[in-house]
């Protein structure tokens, strides 16, 4: 079973070698990497072609935003499963994607995913949230709740079925996909319960105050636009004490 891994990246030269090294690092043989660089002024190039491999793919041009970008991997993808790790991420082990096919070898499993560990910038061995997840029941978007994006693996034909990244969303087209895909169409999902990823603080998202607010209301946006109930007492109240646990939480 072929997997595809999506890394999209822009002036991500401190890094990205991190991310390169985990993949590259991963015992699973059958693993098609697509590298999409918005045109990168940085050394952000001159680091991937370094360390890439046969079976990389390397396209650097313009785009409209990070999930045009998504996107334009999602297209050039030829796995029967899609998954992205950011620029700032890295997988902590080499047998992360091997355990991520084991579940698509159940053929009745559309998507997975699996818990995030945020770490520093500088020293990545220091956790700072643990954002453990759950399996999926309907209602929880409502709640504030959506699976760590990076841990989500996806089926390419469920993409081809049901469409990719919505650009009418700027910093939480992710979250309405995966609403669309679990809250609407009732795609199968399976969580596995390790960590799968770990993430440098300091993101798009989490990078500010201003960002946050802006993606709750994006995803306010996007729940009212599939159809599905909002409500603002309900949302943040489980937001909040959701986030506050990651901080205090730690794996096992």
């Amino acid at each position: 079973m072929k997997i595809s891994i999506i890394t999209v990246c822009f002036n991500s030269d401190a890094t990205i070698a991190d991310t390169l090294d985990s993949v590259r690092s991963q015992a699973y043989p059958y693993l098609e990497y697509i590298i999409v660089d918005g045109g990168s002024s940085d050394k952000t190039l001159a680091v991937i072609n370094s360390k890439l491999m046969p079976s990389h793919k390397l396209i650097s041009e313009q785009d409209s935003g990070i999930y045009d970008a998504m996107n334009k991997g999602i297209a050039l993808a030829t796995g029967e499963i899609i998954g992205f790790i950011n620029a700032d991420d890295f997988y902590p082990s080499s047998d992360v994607i091997s355990k991520v096919v084991k579940v698509f070898e159940n053929s009745r499993v559309d998507c997975c995913y699996g818990d995030l560990l945020y770490v520093e910038q500088e020293n990545t061995s220091k956790i700072v949230r643990y954002w453990r997840s759950c399996p999926f029941v309907a209602g929880l978007f409502g709640k504030g709740w959506c699976p760590p994006h990076p841990t989500f693996f996806v089926r390419r034909e469920v993409y081809e079925r049901l469409g990719a990244f919505n650009l009418n969303f700027k910093i939480a087209a992710d979250v309405e996909l995966m609403a669309r895909f679990l809250e609407v169409e009732g795609i199968s999902s399976y969580y596995l319960p390790e960590v799968l990823v770990h993430m440098r603080m300091g993101g798009t998202t989490n990078r500010s105050l201003s960002n946050v607010i802006k993606q709750n209301l994006e995803v306010r946006r996007g729940l009212l636009a599939l159809g599905l109930g909002f409500s603002w007492m309900r949302f943040l109240g489980n937001k909040v004490f959701s986030r506050a646990w990651q901080f205090v939480r730690r794996p096992v």
